[in-house]
């Protein structure tokens, strides 16, 4: 059964672990490098045009955004990672916050990670792949924006991607898009499930 998104609204922006929320609502969340749509794809599940902030200028995301869903789940919408052009300083600052999060949260119960079905994964998708298959959390690999490609290279495009990622492990692949809502009612199945456990 899918989750059903009666109720969505924004919560806070956490750029420190000491101000994560208090409530005890299970968590469930979205990671992906910078661009790679991941505001959209909230959205999308939410029922929601701009609840989550999208931006066409990459690394906009720099904290733990929470939403809350239904008043008894939260999404969270975590920074982007493998954009360059902020400092150093900065990019260090948001992979503390970001493994801190992922390797300390009581509440997490399974994380979407996103990659882009245009190209092949980045070193730094792959590092992330492989750092959540080492991992305890139970998560889900979504290829997005499968919109923006014709079904022959849609279909050429999934299978080099799980070519490359099959390096790492057997990890299956669900396309989406937040464009169109493809993929939507399963990645909602998955959340209710994962969260139901």
């Amino acid at each position: 059964m899918a989750l059903e998104v009666r109720q969505s609204d924004f919560v806070t922006s956490v750029g420190w672990l000491e101000q994560l929320p208090h409530e005890d609502f299970p968590e469930v969340a979205f990671a992906g490098r910078s661009n790679v749509g991941k505001s959209s794809l909230i959205n999308r599940l939410m029922g929601r045009k701009s609840l989550a902030q999208t931006s066409n200028t990459p690394g906009k995301t720099r904290t733990l955004n929470f939403y809350l869903i239904n008043r008894n789940l939260h999404f969270v919408d975590l920074p982007g990672y493998g954009f360059a052009k902020r400092s150093k300083s900065e990019r260090n600052q948001w992979a503390a916050l970001i493994n801190g999060y992922l390797e300390t949260s009581q509440k997490l119960r399974g994380i979407v990670h996103l990659i882009d079905a245009r190209h092949d994964p980045t070193p730094e998708d792959l590092d992330m792949i492989d750092f959540l298959t080492h991992g305890d959390r139970r998560f889900l690999l979504v290829a997005t924006k499968i919109d923006k490609l014709s079904k022959n290279k849609l279909r050429k495009r999934l299978s080099d991607t799980d070519r490359i990622v099959s390096q790492v492990g057997d990890i299956p692949i669900l396309p989406f898009s937040a464009t169109t809502g493809a993929g939507r009612h399963e990645l909602l199945a998955w959340i209710e499930d994962v969260v139901s456990r």
